[in-house]
């Protein structure tokens, strides 16, 4: 098997991974396909005693950590003493926002995380705590939920008012989520992709994101429908069935990264 055959099942995830990572799809792109000219070249190699993708993580985590102090210096210049928020994120240790993106966005074991960051089991869960930590002090928000299923969208909201954030509405459709939108602007939105009508909640963010500067988070069971395709800007992804901590997670990191979520925090 050739190893774009080898590798082709998981670019999709690695390149939400480096996005999520990064703050940006076009710098996360930009890691991957630096590892994948590695790769191609012979400048590294995957491990034959890892998973593919866990070895594909491992050479991406080694390009960059081999290349990624420049790149961040080059993030840290443009941001300005008013983006208190973005400064935050960016003091947290890269090793910390890895091992929590991987074990709580990505899946990953940590033991797995641990392969990849080429560290010991017991850093990897302190790294995650630190990264823990710095996130849970970003303020609180007010969330709208789309979802059209009432139990996923209790137990969505369950998670979200844990957290600490003030859920605005829950919509079902597409129109019920612009209605919410117009009684109450939120400072995220988490939206399932197939709703109770028909409608598309992939249509629903495309209103919202035209009308309001607000990151998103799509929770789904159809991945697919936005990982081959043009999917709108700023938005996250997790696939159902989903981990409470996963959410957690993506949540933070879509807080995070946001660029108004962190004007307004200054």
């Amino acid at each position: 098997m050739s190893l774009l055959a080898r590798l082709a099942p998981h670019l999709p995830y690695i390149r939400r991974y480096a996005r999520a990572l990064t703050g940006d799809q076009n710098t996360g792109d930009h890691y991957v396909r630096v590892a994948l000219e590695a790769l191609a070249a012979g400048e590294r190699s995957l491990d034959a005693d890892l998973s593919p993708r866990v070895a594909l993580y491992r050479v991406f985590h080694a390009i960059w950590l081999s290349s990624g102090a420049q790149l961040e210096a080059r993030r840290d210049d443009s941001i300005t003493a008013a983006d208190d928020a973005s400064q935050r994120l960016m003091r947290i240790a890269p090793r910390s926002r890895q091992a929590f993106l991987l074990t709580a966005l990505e899946g990953f074991t940590p033991t797995e995380a641990a392969q990849i960051l080429d560290c010991a089991f017991g850093d990897v869960e302190r790294l995650i705590s630190g990264a823990q930590t710095e996130i849970d002090a970003e303020l609180a928000t007010t969330v709208l939920i789309i979802e059209d299923e009432p139990v996923i969208a209790a137990d969505i909201e369950a998670l979200v008012r844990e957290l600490g954030h003030e859920v605005t509405d829950i919509a079902a459709t597409r129109g019920e989520a612009l209605e919410a939108v117009a009684r109450r602007t939120p400072g995220l939105v988490l939206a399932d992709i197939q709703l109770a009508d028909g409608s598309s909640g992939i249509d629903a963010v495309k209103d919202i994101l035209a009308r309001l500067d607000v990151p998103v988070i799509f929770i789904t069971a159809f991945p697919e429908r936005l990982l081959t395709g043009e999917r709108p800007e700023p938005t996250f992804l997790i696939t159902k069935p989903f981990q409470p901590e996963t959410v957690k997670a993506a949540i933070g990191q879509a807080l995070f990264f946001h660029p108004r979520r962190t004007r307004q925090a200054a």
